[in-house]
């Protein structure tokens, strides 16, 4: 089932050709690290952190305040990128069975991934064991079943969680809730529209990286779109009832 799930993620061209400029292609990546960098940026240094699930385009190259990085990822292709920095480590490995001792980091990320592991209970408990004690953790999810979708299939996830339930699973595993916050509103219903022609809306997406890397002149223009989207969605999220967010966050301290 592993190796399944290894092609799906390496064949799903939308996470194994995404790269670091997916921050500055997406307004939706755009204000999601925007939104979960300005809450960790000024926590002080972390010697040890580590982004799982991290794809192509991690949280983690973002933040200056990380010494040692890891990226662990069940696909091989976007890691090929992390290989470049000393101080970079990456690892093809399952969520559910970490090769990390315990208690080596002192930051832990899971940005949109637990809804990717079908056993997710095992997963945030190989989160805790991985984090020593004090250790910041920051994840996102999609909220809500009843907003699931073919999207949510075409792309890989079991399940959108509500808010008490990541609670219950995290304080079940000896972990503080600081804070939760919205990451997308109803904005982020436009993402459905990928589920009526996978295939294209993937060559399309191709296209655009291709295209923002080759010409200048459109990458100028890109983004400019991508700062004004990422503004709309990020007012979007803030002002949005709870129950009408489409994506959340939560941050925990391990106890």
């Amino acid at each position: 089932m592993k190796n399944n799930l290894k092609q799906f993620y390496d064949a799903h061209r939308n996470f194994s050709d995404r790269k670091i400029s997916e921050y500055y292609l997406s307004p939706g990546i755009r204000c999601k690290f925007d939104l979960l960098i300005k809450r960790i940026i000024n926590m002080g240094t972390f010697l040890n952190g580590i982004d799982l699930g991290c794809s192509g385009n991690s949280i983690l190259y973002f933040l200056d305040n990380i010494v040692n990085k890891s990226y662990l990822d069940l696909a091989d292709l976007p890691l090929k990128q992390y290989k470049l920095n000393e101080h970079w480590h990456p690892v093809c490995s399952d969520l559910s069975k970490l090769p990390y001792r315990n208690g080596s980091f002192d930051f832990v990320s899971a940005i949109s991934i637990l809804e990717h592991v079908k056993n997710d209970e095992m997963a945030i408990s190989e989160i805790n064991r991985i984090t020593k004690e004090g250790g910041i953790i920051l994840i996102t999810v999609p909220h809500r079943m009843e907003y699931f979708t073919l999207q949510d299939t075409l792309i890989g996830h079991y399940r959108r969680y509500e808010v008490r339930q990541i609670v219950r699973l995290f304080i079940k595993n000896n972990m503080k809730v600081i804070e939760v916050f919205g990451i997308y509103g109803q904005l982020m219903r436009i993402s459905d529209v990928q589920s009526l022609n996978p295939a294209k809306i993937e060559d399309a997406l191709v296209n655009l990286r291709n295209k923002y890397e080759l010409n200048l002149p459109f990458r100028l223009l890109w983004s400019i779109f991508v700062w004004f989207g990422s503004k709309i969605m990020k007012i979007d999220a803030k002002y949005q009832r709870l129950n009408k967010i489409m994506n959340i966050a939560f941050m925990f301290r391990k106890q």
